[in-house]
């Protein structure tokens, strides 16, 4: 943090991991992607731990179903 020239008063490791899970998510890296780069053996724990982080995941993912069933209806 110190290189990064962040105040180490101000942020911790864990709010850094959940910004970057965030930033990721936001720019469509897939759940699979992010736990590889975060280190969990598989989704379910990313999933609960950063379950707020990704919104946008479940968000595009519904916009997709309503893609798929306004083209088959």
């Amino acid at each position: 943090m110190r290189k990064a020239g962040l105040d180490q008063n101000e942020w911790t490791a864990r709010e850094l991991r959940h910004t970057f899970v965030s930033l990721l998510s936001d720019h469509g890296v897939s759940i699979e992607e992010i736990s590889l780069l975060v280190g969990h053996d598989g989704t379910d724990t990313t999933e609960h731990v950063y379950r707020h982080q990704l919104r946008s995941v479940r968000r595009s993912a519904a916009k997709a179903m309503d893609k798929i069933l306004h083209d088959v209806g």
